[in-house]
Order: C-alpha cells, then structure tokens, then sequence
C-alpha cells in the first residue's frame, strides 16, 4: 500500500536549512576560535563569554548589535512552513530571506574588521565605532550556509532550473565557493594593485609601476638581465613543450609497444607528482651542485672547475620538467588510448604506411589532449613556487618575486598585486590561445558501434626515439629518487657517508609510557597535520568537482 504525503506537508530538507539557521544563531560560538577543530571553546566559558558566544547572546548582552537584522531573515521562513511550494509566497519569502541574511552577512562582514569600520566613508556616515568583531566561527557558518541555500530552495521554488531543488543548491554553492575562494581574493589583488603610499588609491601611478624595467627589462640579450615577466614567460613555455613531447613520449610506450612492464613504467612516471618541489630541487643540488655529487665526479675526471650552473634557468628547468612531466602523461595516457583503433586500421587498409597513419590520423585526433598538456604544463611552471625558491639563483621569476614583494624588506603589496596582475594576464592568455589553436572543430570519433580494434605499432623510425627518450628520462628519474633516498641513511650528505638510520629515529620515535604509546619525533606532527589536511580537502575538492 501506497503512502500519500498532503501536499501541504514542508520539505525536510527545507525544515533542516531553517533548524540550522537557528542553530548557527543561537547555539554556536558566532566568531572563529583559536584552533577551528578544537572544541575547547565547550569549557572555556561558552554560551556567555563573549569570545565563545552565539549571536543570539551577544545581541542579548547588547553587543555586536549590527547581527540584530538577522533575526528578521531566520524569522522569515517560519511564515511558508504548511504552505504549498506552489504558492508564490513560498518562494518569495525563502528569496528575500535567504537574499537578505546572506547579503547582511557579506556587508557586515566586509564593513566590520578588527578596527572597526573597515572603510573610511562608514566611519563618516555613522562615526567612529567603538568595536570590533574577528573572522567567522562555527555558528556564522553554518547561518551564511543556511541563507545560501534558503535562497536557492526559493529560486527553485520559483521555476529556477526547472524547480530541482538539489541542482539548485548544487550550482549555487558552486558559484558561493568560486567567489569566495577565487573571485574575491583576485579583486582584492587588482584593487592593491592601484593603492598608493599613504592609503587611498590612484590610476596614476599604475603605468609605471606596471612597466618597471624590473618586470619587463631585455636586459639579457645585452648581457644583462631580463624582468622576471620575460623570464617567467620563456621558462613556462620551454617547460611546457617539453613536458608535453615526454608526456607524449611515455603515453606511447604503453600503449602502442609491446613494452612488458606497463605498469611500472606507469608508476615510475607518476612518481614526481606526489614529491614536493623542494625535495627534488634538494636532490638536484646533491646531484649538480657545487658539492654535488656529478659535479665533483665531472670535476675529479676532467680537471673542470666546479661551477654553480644548477641555480638558475638550467637547474629550475630540469627540476621544473621532472615535477610537471607526470600531469602531461595523465593527460594524453587517456588521449592516447582514446584514438580509435579503426580509423587507424582504416588508414592501413588504404594502403597508408604507419608513419603516414600516425601523422595524419593519431596525431591529429590527439591535438586536443596534446594543447590541454602543454596548458596545463604552463601554467604549472608559472605558479610554481618552491622550485624557483631553492634553484632560481639570480633567475628572477613573478611566483618568486610576489612572495618577497610581501614578506621582504621592502613590503610593497601594490608591487606584489602587479606582478600577480602579470602572471594572471599570461595564464588566461594561454588559455585563450589554447582554444585558439583548437578552434572550433571537433575531434570526437563516432561509430555506430564499439571500437575493439588493436593500436598499431609505432613506426620504427619514432618509436627508436621514444624508446631512448623514455629510457634516458626514467633512469635520470630513478637516479633521482635514488638520492633522495640515500641522502636519508648518511650521517651527513657530501661530508660523512656513513650509512645511519638516525635520521628516521629521530623523526618518527615512539616510546611507552604512563598513557600508553606516544609519538616522540619530530616528524609526527606534520605528519598527522598533512594527513588532516588531505582527509578534509579530499572529499570536499571531490564533492565540488562532481558538482
């Protein structure tokens, strides 16, 4: 037997949005705490102290009285409980309400900081304010979270996205994130980049500082330097031809070879991805560097004098390469295996050889997968980071010279906002190139029926190529890695080499006592934090990119 539901009956999960308005108001502390996953705040004097206390109790003890509005947005929603979703009511009160809180919670948010009024036109209008109020905790949150999505529940109530509430509150999330997390902070960055000495904020002076000869200079082909934008520019680009051509390379060998150990080589090439810049760029120096050990083998052999030519463009190349190579190869691996065998065969049976079938039928079905590559490996290089920081030497990049534009001595955030203006424009440009050069053509392969066809070899006249590209490229990578882990069991790298396991004694100790079982070592505790942080950001990075 059926159930029937009134169809006065409110939805649960309309029900649950305003429980946890409430909830957020009224029971949570309103401002951040101390440590966001600690729950301390339990016992340090919550509901009435006025670091832990909800906003319902502030306003009660007549503080941060500006939270007062809210009030009307939760009381709002209370009015369409029992009515029809039908009912016009019913998605205009769950809009305003749910527009309104959000709203009120952006503009006191922006407009309150920890100086009071946060710009000068405020404290003119309503004078000096004698307060203050930190970033959001649990319970303002969890309020903007539920007037977020009272709103969206109105849109669908009101014929948004054809009245599916779920898609609703999925895109509207979606756009609450992006703004939050992308758009905001990057007006924040063009906005500093036009602030002046002083305070306030001028047109004038924004040409020259975004010509400087620092960012711009071509001193290098007079024996000079060049600006960190050309530099920048110039790195990404060679960084990303060639990890695009390995990418491709290493694509190859698996899939169109009777290579045996696919697997391995599949491991081996992905290696670099999940290593820190800085470890590679540490083995680099252990390699290459004035001490390393190739340079005083090559020094030792052929009475060379050592040289620092790792720190710089050759050095932030090479590690730049090995760390971005892997994203090429789970690019095209895909591309690769996703041409159709039956066109290729198609081509042989018309008599075409196979250099002739991969030039003009692989290659051209891969030229999708082939500029997502090169992209991907350009932007990497512009945003990379640490790699730059251990190797750059005198090589100045814009990632580089943003972090000391703010942390250095000077302290110049204009200078820091026009860089990253720079580095912005390069990265979209890319882009649109990329979709440029792929134009508007499609190179989907469509059949009537499914594709169990067999890649064809390569021919012999690339695949020696690629076979000695791949062999040299996984080797170089394995003496790598190799380094790494030798450099962890001696006493001290390039001084005493005797073998020692201390060093992992040190970081990762345990001992017994009274309470049990403790962690000792130095590592542990970055150890546990970097599994936090990866147990928390990967079903949330998962979650945002299913919807």
């Amino acid at each position: 037997m059926r159930r029937t539901t009134s169809a006065t009956a409110t939805p649960p999960v309309l029900i649950f949005w305003i429980v946890a308005g409430w909830v957020g108001f009224a029971v949570l502390p309103w401002y951040g705490v101390e440590d966001f996953l600690a729950f301390d705040w339990l016992t340090g004097g919550w509901p009435l102290a006025t670091d832990y206390a909800p906003a319902a109790v502030l306003i009660a003890m007549r503080e941060k009285l500006w939270l007062a509005p809210l009030l009307a947005a939760l009381l709002a929603p209370l009015a369409v409980l029992g009515r029809r979703k039908s009912d016009p009511v019913y998605g205009r009160v769950l809009v305003g309400a749910g527009a309104f809180g959000f709203g009120w919670m952006v503009a006191q948010g922006l407009g309150i900081g920890l100086h009071g009024f946060a710009a000068p036109w405020l404290e003119a209008l309503f004078g000096v304010l004698d307060d203050r109020q930190f970033g959001m905790g649990y319970g303002a949150l969890l309020t903007a979270s539920a007037f977020l999505f009272l709103l969206t529940q109105g849109l669908a109530a009101r014929g948004a996205v054809r009245g599916d509430v779920f898609v609703s509150a999925a895109i509207g999330g979606v756009i609450a994130v992006v703004t939050i997390f992308v758009f905001f902070p990057i007006a924040k960055m063009l906005l500093v980049a036009f602030a002046v000495k002083g305070g306030g904020y001028s047109l004038a002076g924004f040409p020259a500082r975004f010509l400087d000869g620092r960012i711009w200079g071509l001193g290098c082909l007079s024996g000079g330097r060049c600006g960190s934008a050309w530099n920048s520019l110039f790195l990404a680009a060679v960084v990303g031809l060639i990890t695009t051509l390995l990418g491709l390379a290493f694509a190859l060998v698996p899939t169109r070879s009777g290579f045996r150990w696919k697997r391995s080589l599949r491991a081996l090439t992905v290696l670099p991805i999940i290593t820190p810049p800085f470890v590679i760029g540490l083995a680099l120096i252990l390699l290459f560097g004035l001490s390393g050990v190739v340079t005083t083998w090559v020094a030792g052999a052929f009475g060379w004098q050592p040289t620092r030519w790792v720190y710089g463009l050759p050095g932030l190349l090479i590690a730049q390469v090995l760390a971005f190579t892997p994203i090429a190869f789970l690019v095209l691996i895909g591309v690769v295996e996703g041409v159709s065998p039956a066109m290729e065969e198609a081509a042989q049976t018309l008599r075409a050889s196979r250099w002739q079938t991969f030039r003009t039928v692989s290659l051209p079905l891969m030229r999708p997968g082939l500029a997502n590559a090169f992209l991907l490996g350009f932007i990497e290089s512009m945003a990379d980071f640490g790699n730059p920081l251990v190797l750059g030497g005198n090589f100045e990049v814009l990632s580089t010279d943003i972090f000391f534009a703010v942390v250095g001595a000077k302290h110049d955030p204009s200078r820091a906002a026009i860089l990253a203006i720079v580095l912005l424009g390069f990265t979209l440009g890319a882009f649109y190139l990329q979709r440029f050069w792929l134009g508007h053509k499609s190179y989907t392969t469509i059949t009537g029926k499914g594709d169990a066809g067999v890649h064809p070899a390569l021919p012999v006249g690339l695949a020696v190529p690629v076979y000695v590209i791949v062999a040299l490229w996984s080797g170089f990578t394995l003496v790598v890695y190799g380094m790494i882990l030798y450099g962890s069991v001696v006493q001290l790298w390039g001084v005493n080499d005797t073998l020692t396991f201390k060093h992992y004694v040190t970081a990762f100790a345990m001992s017994w006592g009274e309470h049990g079982m403790r962690f000792t070592g130095s590592a542990w505790d970055s150890f546990f934090t970097t599994l936090l942080i990866a147990a928390i950001a990967a079903p949330l990075t998962a979650a945002v990119g299913l919807l």
